[in-house]
């Protein structure tokens, strides 16, 4: 990993409340944007790619794009999909166990990952989907009796404006946000997220080793990740989870995993749970096989030997490390299969019942547990 560095702030230019202009601009203007000084183009701040747009261009990420002079959101008011999942899923795991999410997306990511199980929504750059109006997503979750939303298939923060607006009127509601994020940010939007984001779990690729991040991502380093988490840290509102998804023969080097668990055990501390997730083929990278359990085996041990707590495999239904254990005398504390939680053993405040350790778990398990966690709502071809 290089030198962490942090991005030089700049101010923000008015932003007039225009929807849908004439022309092909559509959405809302958006906010985190600059004009470049001496040429006709608008810097976008939405996330560290910086996009320098010219008129009637888009960003990589192919919904926000320059129009009469000013950067807009086009994807504003659409969401291509709407999905209820249980918030281990994201995953998250020492947050709200047990709560029925609604997880939305707009089309579009800043990232070109060539494994995306997504790629139908976040490589897709056509501004699609069902209109909705921030009030109405807040509607559906709560009709759902979902305890929350999560923002999520693709990267949030390219729509940080929209994202925004929901959540701070899903707070009001009593609701929570979750963001599944690639980390790939800007000081701009981490300072848009304490106004309403709760949990992020933010996903390595590679464990963030710059060979694999340059070749299957197409992004110079992982340093903005890596800033991004430091930022979002010192909120001190917003609960931190990691996941690494290791991929066979290019994303499986065990001392970059090494270096990524120091750097979360020195930075975020030893109670920030971290998932190895199982790659399996897909989009452009069929050829690979599934990760070897295996491997991933190697990789929590390794976080482990670095002094994290709390060590997952995602993506493996029924091995014994989806359980989360307690670090005090080794006893299974939330036992889960897949998804669903199938045994719990804390007491009233978290603490194990076999020896009374204080474990890192927000909220006691949810209601919901027990429901139907996973369906779909909102799907827009």
């Amino acid at each position: 990993m290089g030198p962490v560095y942090r991005r030089t702030m700049i101010s923000e230019p008015e932003i007039l409340d225009v929807r849908e202009p004439p022309g092909k601009a559509m959405g809302k203007v958006a906010e985190l944007w600059k004009p470049v000084e001496g040429t006709n183009k608008i810097m976008c701040t939405a996330c560290a790619r910086y996009c320098k747009i010219g008129e009637g261009q888009a960003g990589l990420c192919g919904i926000r794009g320059v129009h009469e002079g000013k950067l807009w959101l086009y994807v504003y008011g659409r969401v291509i999909t709407g999905h209820v999942d249980p918030i281990e899923k994201k995953p998250v795991s020492h947050y709200r166990p047990g709560s029925k999410i609604f997880s939305i997306a707009t089309t579009g990511c800043n990232w070109l990952c060539k494994y995306c199980q997504n790629a139908d929504i976040s490589q897709r750059r056509k501004v699609e989907g069902i209109e909705v109006e921030p009030q109405d997503v807040v509607r559906m979750t709560l009709e759902q009796g979902c305890q929350g939303l999560a923002y999520t298939y693709n990267q949030p923060t390219i729509f940080i404006e929209f994202a925004r607006d929901i959540g701070m009127m899903a707070r009001k509601a009593g609701l929570l946000n979750i963001f599944v994020s690639n980390g790939y940010d800007t000081p701009e939007t981490v300072a848009e997220m304490p106004k309403f984001l709760d949990c992020v779990t933010v996903d390595f690729k590679g464990s963030g080793e710059t060979n694999f991040v340059r070749k299957y991502i197409n992004i110079p380093n992982a340093d903005p990740i890596f800033q991004t988490l430091l930022d979002t840290r010192d909120t001190k509102k917003i609960h931190i989870e990691i996941t690494d998804l290791i991929v066979p023969q290019v994303g499986d080097d065990l001392n970059a995993a090494r270096k990524l668990s120091k750097w979360v055990y020195d930075n975020l501390g030893p109670d920030t749970p971290i998932h190895f997730l199982r790659f399996h083929p897909d989009y452009k990278m069929m050829e690979f096989p599934w990760t070897p359990v295996e491997t991933l085996e190697k990789h929590c041990a390794v976080a482990k030997e670095e002094g994290l707590k709390y060590v997952y495999i995602g993506n493996v239904s029924g091995h014994p490390l989806e359980h989360t254990y307690c670090p005090g005398c080794g006893a299974v504390a939330i036992k889960r299969y897949g998804f669903d939680i199938t045994g719990w053993y804390l007491d009233k405040d978290n603490k194990c019942k076999k020896c009374g350790y204080q474990l890192a778990i927000v909220g006691r398990l949810e209601r919901t547990a027990k429901e139907n966690r996973y369906y779909s709502v909102l799907y827009h071809r």
